[in-house]
């Protein structure tokens, strides 16, 4: 199967994870970019922060005229997760290369269980403090450092567990957070991005992008719980492969 194709498909999966979940981009494109496609660590890297941009902020785009974006906490929550975030990752240049891969699946997981065992959507959205949302960013923040992922994954369920906002409120706002973060790293990156296949990646970026659209569709239709199963299933998965591939 030629590079394009596969590009495409990934692509397509990766939207609708986004548009859908509001997370689960960075997680699975850099894996696709590497394991598929290819490329390098660090081409991989850049790229897929090329394509979370890109289709994180489309699907934000959908999401806001659907009124399912809290602009003021997602920001603040995005802002206080900047300085943790590089100081995880002068930590993380001190860990064993396998350890990382292994306390991503645990994190992964107890994020997974923890929205498994929630009762579901609230009722009322709770009055949004901005010490938690800022504490809740910090801690992502350091999280996302450490493990060099988009966090996505990580910001619905705070959102959701943390700050109590309902799961398609939470879906939107992660979009915030998620589009805020990349475009940061990205521009930490900027030296690399001239080393990228642009033909894939522009594929891969246009077919996510149309992806994102559909989930974001699925998003409106679906009841708020249900979102929830799946995108914490969907978690399980990944730290079950994560795990294996970092002990094996």
């Amino acid at each position: 199967m030629s590079a394009l194709i596969l590009a495409v498909a990934a692509g397509a999966v990766i939207g609708l994870a986004l548009g859908a979940l509001g997370g689960g981009g960075s997680v699975l494109a850099v894996p696709a970019l590497i394991y598929l496609l290819g490329f390098t660590p660090v081409a991989a890297t850049t790229g897929g922060l090329v394509i979370v941009v890109l289709t994180s902020a489309t699907a934000l785009t959908a999401h806001a005229r659907d009124g399912h974006v809290r602009w003021s906490m997602g920001l603040l929550f995005a802002a206080a997760g900047v300085g943790p975030a590089m100081l995880g990752a002068v930590l993380a240049a001190s860990l064993p290369a396998g350890a990382l891969p292994a306390a991503f699946a645990i994190v992964a997981a107890v994020a997974a269980v923890r929205m498994l065992r929630s009762k579901g959507e609230n009722d009322a959205i709770r009055a949004i403090r901005p010490g938690n949302a800022a504490a809740a960013g910090a801690g992502l923040g350091a999280v996302t450092g450490v493990l060099g992922v988009g966090g996505g994954f990580l910001a619905v369920p705070a959102l959701v567990g943390v700050l109590g906002l309902r799961m398609r409120e939470a879906v939107g706002t992660s979009l915030l957070v998620i589009t805020v973060n990349s475009l940061a790293a990205l521009g930490l990156r900027g030296g690399t991005v001239d080393r990228l296949d642009w033909s894939v990646v522009a594929s891969f970026a246009g077919a996510a992008v149309l992806g994102a659209w559909d989930g974001r569709r699925l998003a409106s239709k679906a009841q708020g719980r249900t979102l929830q199963q799946v995108f914490a299933l969907a978690l399980l998965a990944v730290a079950a492969f994560m795990f294996i591939d970092a002990v094996v």
